[in-house]
């Protein structure tokens, strides 16, 4: 009998990234940008339906320190690592 399939280690392994993967990530970052934009009041004469901000009026008090991902750094620091791999 051959031994069971186990799943590949996720040390050592480098993760790939497709050009539609990248202009996905792209696409969202780039409409995240406008809508942080137009929250924060946007260009002057700009008119126009505006986004609406939802706040959760009993919050979850397990997500208290919950902190987003800057998606711009992630990518930086994804940049550098395959920059330094390569070296």
């Amino acid at each position: 009998r051959p031994p069971p399939a186990t799943s590949p280690s996720l040390e050592g392994t480098q993760e790939t990234y497709t050009l539609a993967h990248e202009e996905n990530v792209r696409f969202v970052s780039e409409a995240w940008q406008q809508v942080e934009q137009q929250l924060g009041g946007g260009p002057a004469g700009e008119s126009g339906p505006r986004p609406v901000q939802y706040v959760e009026k009993t919050p979850n008090p397990r997500l208290q320190n919950f902190v987003p991902i800057d998606l711009d750094e992630w990518w930086a620091q994804q940049f550098l690592a395959r920059i330094t791999n390569c070296s």
